[in-house]
């Protein structure tokens, strides 16, 4: 006996237990959607075949339950599930799920507008937005009725320069819409300040070369690729570039330089011409930090009393200080000098302080978090973005947390006793827009823990892109500070919005 249901023209939202689908394809049954007053039905069928009918093993041919499953881009189950007897039955992930007959549908790739998914006035089904009554587009962004006029409509559509939708869009009711009269949606954004025909490769026309993503106009490469469209290939892998390009100190190019297939191209410190006090393999040498004032034409390196390798000052005799400033009154040598500050650190004083007769000072002056015999531990290390010591549950020893009983994390952010049911878990850890973390992250008794492997991403509910930060010389807050959820926190000394700044009278 060999049995086929099919019900047509109906899209699957109700039964969500693949289990049903799975039983009754096994006898031969398929099922291929269904609405939710069908669950019941599927269910007593499920019952009465398992009792009147065998079911050792799939009724359809190999070939013809692989077809059934194969999407329209040749995929099996769009790369998203498994073929049990032509059914799909599709991964079931955290944030989000796939479903659909062929698992092609999740529903955190809808249009977004304003940081909304569907702009608040739509929900997202199957990657589309289906918009509420009175709104419409894409991104369900516009409304049908307008009761602005048309001064305030204008208004609201100016981007942060005064310039309405950036010149690349037009203003509706106080929103933008842009000009994309090809449909290819390359330009985006509140107020259209993104185009993404920049990252159009000349030659191939595809984005990025069609080896990275575009973000707002910049391409941001697979690995393995680089140039400013992607459009250059690296034989080395991965991780044999960060390796090449770790300085001594464990920095990409010692924060001074971009990484570009395993060699560092260090910054051109002075806007006002190419000075090249910065080199070394890591860009881990930069002249400046010999000097006594901060002058391009200036060549007082080392005070007079010494000379300069690295960056570093190594001082005549009877001459000592991170300058040669001061005249030496100290027994030991040089040398003897540095390998009693060294120990059994990398750099003398751990690179965190200065040394003179065998003793370090670490610096900054007068910040107790930095110290050690030889400037070894440095306990901001410890601390996030609002100044708490490993989240008020563990202790920092030397650069590092020791976490209280309960608690996990790098700065022990976590707790692992959860008091919460999975509902209540995850209703904290719904965004604005009702997803949970957004999309981008899972979800730990009602925190969100990003996800690692895109390294952009942070914020309370994954909700922050940390690209939107402002870049200089490549790097994002110019590698002296750290991105919080579109702005930069720059470190002590440096200032700007993309802490490109420095504030203190010779550079550190």
């Amino acid at each position: 006996m060999n049995l086929y249901l099919q019900i047509p023209n109906m899209q699957f939202r109700g039964c969500t237990d693949s289990l049903y689908y799975l039983s009754l394809a096994r006898f031969g049954i398929r099922i291929l959607s269904s609405v939710g007053g069908f669950c019941l039905l599927f269910s007593l069928l499920q019952i009465y075949f398992e009792r009147n009918l065998p079911s050792t093993s799939c009724r359809l041919p190999p070939a013809v339950s692989e077809k059934r499953c194969r999407a329209p881009d040749g995929s099996i189950c769009s790369g998203r599930g498994t073929c049990d007897c032509g059914i799909c039955l599709c991964e079931v992930k955290e944030p989000g799920k796939y479903y659909g007959p062929l698992c092609e549908c999740h529903d955190w790739v809808c249009h977004t507008y304003d940081g909304q998914v569907c702009a608040g006035h739509g929900r997202c089904d199957c990657g589309v937005c289906q918009c509420d009554v009175g709104w419409s587009g894409e991104a369900c962004q516009y409304p049908t009725t307008c009761d602005l006029t048309r001064k305030q409509s204008n208004e609201m559509c100016r981007n942060s320069q005064g310039v309405i939708c950036s010149n690349a869009g037009t203003c509706q009711c106080g929103r933008c819409k842009c000009e994309n009269s090809d449909n290819s949606g390359l330009i985006y954004g509140k107020y259209c300040e993104c185009d993404d025909t920049e990252c159009i490769d000349d030659e191939t026309e595809e984005i990025c070369g069609g080896h990275g993503k575009c973000y707002c106009g910049n391409c941001y490469c697979e690995a393995g690729w680089h140039g400013d469209k992607c459009e250059f290939q690296c034989d080395i892998t991965p991780w044999e570039i960060k390796k090449r390009c770790t300085s001594p100190d464990g920095k990409i190019c010692s924060n001074r330089g971009t990484c570009v297939c395993g060699e560092c191209t260090c910054h051109d410190v002075d806007p006002t011409g190419d000075w090249g006090d910065i080199h070394g393999d890591t860009c881990e040498c930069d002249e400046r930090n010999c000097k006594s004032v901060y002058d391009r034409y200036s060549d007082d390196f080392c005070s007079g009393h010494g000379q300069c390798n690295c960056g570093r000052c190594d001082c005549k005799d009877g001459w000592t200080g991170r300058k040669c400033e001061h005249p030496r009154s100290c027994g030991l040598s040089i040398d003897e000098s540095k390998k009693k500050c060294q120990g059994s650190a990398s750099q003398p004083c751990s690179g965190r302080g200065k040394c003179e007769c065998g003793q370090c000072t670490c610096f900054p002056p007068g910040d107790s978090r930095v110290y050690g015999k030889n400037c070894e531990c440095d306990d901001r290390q410890c601390e996030d973005l609002e100044g708490k010591i490993c989240g008020e549950h563990g202790t920092c020893s030397c650069g590092r947390c020791i976490c209280e009983a309960g608690w996990f994390g790098k700065l022990c952010q976590h707790e692992r006793k959860c008091n919460m049911t999975e509902e209540e878990s995850k209703s904290q850890c719904e965004s604005a827009d009702g997803i949970l973390c957004s999309g981008k992250g899972s979800c730990h008794c009602g925190k969100c823990i990003c996800s690692p492997q895109e390294w952009y991403v942070s914020g309370e509910f994954c909700e922050c892109d940390d690209r939107d930060c402002d870049k200089h010389d490549g790097l994002i807050c110019t590698g002296n500070g750290i991105c919080n959820c579109g702005n930069c926190e720059c470190w002590e000394g440096w200032n700007g919005n993309a802490c490109e700044i420095w504030l203190g009278s010779e550079y550190p």
